[in-house]
This record gives C-alpha cells, sequence and structure tokens, in this order.
C-alpha cells in the first residue's frame, strides 16, 4: 500500500498519530521486516507479529501500535510515514525517603521511517506527539512516571527529543563452550513450569531493598516480572520452531537454597540464520537475582561458586543451541565482583552505539542520574 498522494510537511497540521487497521499493521511490519526480521522470512516474520501482539504482555491494551498520517485521509488509503510500538511496564518507584509507590512507564521501541520518507523530519514529528500522548496514557489507577526506550543509533538522536541517555549500558559476555559432565554442575535448570514463583520471590526482594536503602535520589525500576519474560521466551519460541522444529526447554539456571540462591533468566535470540549468519546469535541474560546481597567473605566465596557454575551453564546451553556469544546488560558492581572471582573467561563491554538506555522522565526533577537511578536495567526490560 504505496501512497501515491503528495506528501505533508512534517509540521503539518493535519499530521497525527493514529493506530493502524489489519492491512495497515500488515504494511508496517513487512517495512520492519529487513531491519528486524532476524532469522525468520518475511511469512514468517509477519506471523510472528501477529503472534506476539497476543502473549500476556502485548494484550489487553499492554502493546499499543502507532503511526504518523493524514488525518484528511480515510483508513488503508493513507501514508506510513513512521511508526513505532510502545510497552506498557508495571514499575516500582521509591522517594528519597525510601517510600515505595508503584505506577507505570511506557517503552518505545520498533521506531520506523519509510526509507522513501526520510529526511523529512517525520520520525521528530512522530516522537513530539508521542511524547505528549504518553504523559496520559492508560494512567488510569497508576500515575505514568516515564517512558523508556533503547536507541541504536547513539546517544544524540533521541536525546535532543527528550529521553536522556543513562550510563548503564555496559556489559559482560563470554563465549559459548560446551561444558565436560554440564549435567554435575551444582545448578538445577529452569524451566517455565518454575518462572512464575521466581518472580514473586524476585518482586518481594525488590519491594524489601527499595525500601530498605534509601540513597537520597529517586529510584526507578520496571519489575520484572512474568510477563516480561514470557514475551521474551515465547519470542525464542517462535524463531526456534521455525527454525529447528523443536522450542528449548531451559529457561535459565538456580543455584542453592532459599536465601542463598542465585538465578539467571536466559533467552535464546538468532539475528541470523544460524547456518548463514550465525555471528550475532545470541544467548541473553534476561534477569539475575542474588538473594543474599550482604555475604561475609565466607559466604562471598561460596557466591563465587555459584556463579561460576551458572555462568558455565549458560556457555553450554549457547554452545547447544548454535549461539556465538553469552551477554549479561547492566552487572552492579556486587556481580562484578563475583563474576571477577571465578575462573570463567569473560570481558566487560560498554555499548556506545547500541541498546543505549534512555529516558524520558515526567515525574519531579531533572529525570537525569543526578536525581533518578534506574535501577534493573537488564535485558529483560527490551522489547
Amino acid at each position: 500500500m504505496e501512497c501515491t498522494l503528495a506528501l505533508p510537511t512534517a509540521q503539518s497540521p493535519d499530521l497525527y498519530l493514529t493506530h493502524p487497521t489489519s492491512g495497515e499493521f500488515e504494511v508496517i511490519y513487512s517495512l520492519g521486516f529487513l531491519e528486524w526480521g532476524d532469522a525468520l522470512t518475511l511469512p514468517q516474520y509477519l506471523e510472528e507479529s501477529v503472534f506476539l501482539t497476543n502473549v500476556p504482555l502485548a494484550r489487553d491494551g499492554g502493546m499499543s501500535i502507532w503511526f504518523l498520517t493524514d488525518k484528511t485521509l480515510p483508513p488503508d488509503h493513507r501514508p506510513i510515514l513512521c511508526s513505532c510500538e510502545t510497552f506498557r511496564n508495571h514499575t516500582f518507584l521509591s522517594d528519597q525517603e525510601g517510600h515505595l509507590s508503584e505506577g507505570i512507564t511506557h517503552s518505545v521501541a520498533s521506531v520506523f521511517c519509510n526509507p522513501h520518507y526520510r529526511r523529512r523530519g517525520y520520525a521528530t514529528r512522530l516522537l513530539a506527539e508521542l511524547a505528549r500522548i504518553l504523559r496520559s496514557w492508560q494512567a488510569v489507577a497508576e500515575q505514568c512516571v516515564g517512558s523508556i526506550l533503547f536507541s541504536d543509533i547513539g546517544t544524540t538522536f533521541y536525546a535532543k527529543r527528550g529521553w536522556h541517555p543513562f550510563p548503564l549500558n555496559s556489559q559482560i559476555e563470554l563465549d559459548p563452550k560446551l561444558v565436560p559432565n554440564a549435567s554435575r554442575l551444582g545448578i538445577k535448570y529452569i524451566v517455565e513450569e518454575d518462572l512464575n514463583q521466581l518472580c514473586k520471590d524476585d518482586e518481594a526482594m525488590i519491594r524489601e531493598t527499595m525500601t530498605r536503602t534509601p540513597t537520597g535520589k529517586l529510584r526507578m525500576m520496571i519489575v520484572p516480572d512474568l510477563d516480561h519474560l514470557l514475551w521474551h521466551i515465547r519470542k525464542e519460541e517462535f524463531a526456534c520452531d521455525k527454525i529447528f522444529g523443536k522450542q528449548p526447554r531451559f529457561k535459565g539456571a538456580v543455584t542453592g537454597q532459599p536465601n542463598d540462591r542465585i538465578w539467571v533468566i536466559w533467552t535464546h535470540r538468532y539475528y541470523g540464520h544460524p547456518h548463514t549468519n550465525p555471528l550475532e546469535n545470541t544467548l541473553y541474560i534476561l534477569r539475575v537475582v542474588i538473594e543474599n546481597q550482604i555475604a561475609d567473605p565466607e559466604q562471598r566465596e561460596h557466591q563465587v561458586g555459584q556463579m561460576r557454575d551458572i555462568l558455565l551453564a549458560a556457555q553450554h546451553e549457547a554452545a547447544e543451541w548454535d549461539l556465538r556469544t553469552v551477554k549479561l546488560w547492566d552487572p552492579g558492581y556486587l556481580l562484578q565482583d563475583i563474576v571477577k572471582g571465578t575462573d570463567v573467561q569473560h570481558r566487560r563491554v560498554e555499548r556506545e552505539d547500541e541498546s543505549i538506555a534512555s529516558l524520558m522522565w515526567f515525574g519531579e526533577g531533572s529525570g537525569k542520574e543526578d536525581t533518578v537511578e534506574w535501577l534493573g536495567n537488564e535485558k529483560y526490560g527490551w522489547c
């Protein structure tokens, strides 16, 4: 559906954001295929796009699809000048004294402008309209405190449009490695049936931590709930079904007893087909949980051993599924120290041009790192 009418300027009062018809949905995702199709064919990618609108995170208005167009033209006969997705996130906040409250943030994803319509200011207009709408979008019972995105075009473009880049863009990387006697590692593999309780345990610990240790700053964290994890898992399962005809059973690994556990949740991402273009294929650690945050030196040595087994399990999983790297986002100081204590080879990398965590703040203060601490900037929050 290519519009042949004269295009309006980006400043035109006739431009607005709206949601697509089913026909316009197909055009939007067909346009985005070369950017985000990964290892899928176009028909598979279009099927996946519909499928992902019905997983829990996206269901019931959790995901919204927007595009910039001319409001004077009828549906299915109007140009798709620029488009994006937003996701509603359950978000915890604590004030300078550690008082906990709950709200929502909206993630912005898949910002895309038709190549024929670029350099006309349409992306800037879309983002300006979106920023205005998101302040109150779906904020019925809870306040919307901000919008996040992960920029793949560096820090400048989105910063100029109100999304401030945060210094939270480091990651630990490991190479895949088949581990002899991997079944003897001191871990239990996590399966989907385990996830609900682990998420509840994680949330309880987050609530306690955010109220126990005030820092003098506002603190914000997207809740690593089951819906977020399942969005990544369902996406992985869809792709693996198409590529391999089977799905990964293991969703992560856990070790230790209650109150002394460490666990990770992971997902398999195929940016290219493993037989033809495998270089970027990644096992992402979606979430890391360390229950005992104040361990003494003897306990810390025990945690180093726990983490060693978990990292080896992740390397083994990546090798078995023909992935080329393992990536763990935003390792805090405690996690960095524990990982350093293992004998597992790894590297720490700073992301400079892709997946740059950026925040548009709707609450009090500047919304920059001098007033807001963004906790848990891990891969689970990326969509």
